[in-house]
């Protein structure tokens, strides 16, 4: 089925009209209400500079379960040792600067353009997106970010300049997910990496059925604060 053109309707088609690279429609804008129904349709932008906007929605999707994250033995040391400061919402426009900067494995730019890291921020602003960040003596080293919608976390992107960094940050999303009742983390695009860590691929039917499940939810709108028991 060809990709769909989108206009200045805010609509978008049938997920399950996306082509097997998942890639659904171009066009539209970034527009907070259009982010947030696309969020809400199962459905995420993802493209490079100088591209016209890309929607996708792929199948299968990644998706974490809270409950059965896989830390390995030595993050569990990393973690026990409080080595890193961690922080939710201090300082979301940094880590989204950071996440951008991101040298990543066959990609000569980044699909973090200007204009996405605009709407994000303005997402944060409104209490839609959220980071995790970990701190180091001080220094932002290492955290992610992603947008909350009733039950789900959808995490968009992660950076650190220390090992391990990103995955304590990821450990404390988790805590607090497990603390709020989510439902589940959407990693959207499945690696090896989030495998590994406990992430599981599920059709998009069933992502999608999920999703709406999870979306009878309140979403926790407004700056997130870790639990009594972390850092802040």
């Amino acid at each position: 089925m060809p990709v769909s053109l989108l206009g200045k309707n805010l609509k978008f088609p049938d997920p399950k009209d996306a082509d097997q690279h998942g890639l659904l429609a171009v066009g539209g804008d970034l527009s907070l209400e259009r982010l947030l129904l696309a969020y809400k349709k199962g459905i995420f932008p993802w493209y490079s500079e100088g591209e016209p906007i890309l929607w996708f929605s792929p199948d299968p999707r990644l998706i974490f379960s809270p409950k059965n994250f896989k830390p390995s033995k030595s993050l569990q040391k990393l973690l026990k040792s409080r080595k890193f400061n961690v922080k939710v919402d201090n300082n979301f426009e940094e880590v989204i600067h950071k996440c951008a900067k991101v040298k990543r494995k066959f990609q000569s730019g980044t699909w973090i353009t200007q204009d996405m890291q605009d709407a994000y921020i303005k997402l944060h602003n409104l209490g839609f997106a959220h980071s995790f960040e970990t701190y180091l003596q001080g220094e932002l080293v290492g955290g992610l970010y992603g947008v909350s919608l009733g039950g789900a976390f959808f995490g968009e992107s992660m950076f650190y300049s220390e090992t391990d960094a990103s995955k304590v940050a990821f450990s404390y999303l988790v805590d607090f997910c497990i603390d709020v009742d989510f439902d589940f983390i959407d990693s959207q695009v499945s690696n090896e990496h989030m495998l590994n860590m406990g992430g599981v691929e599920i059709p998009r039917a069933e992502f999608l059925k999920v999703l709406e499940k999870s979306l009878e939810k309140e979403t926790i709108k407004g700056k997130w604060k870790l639990s009594v028991n972390a850092d802040s």
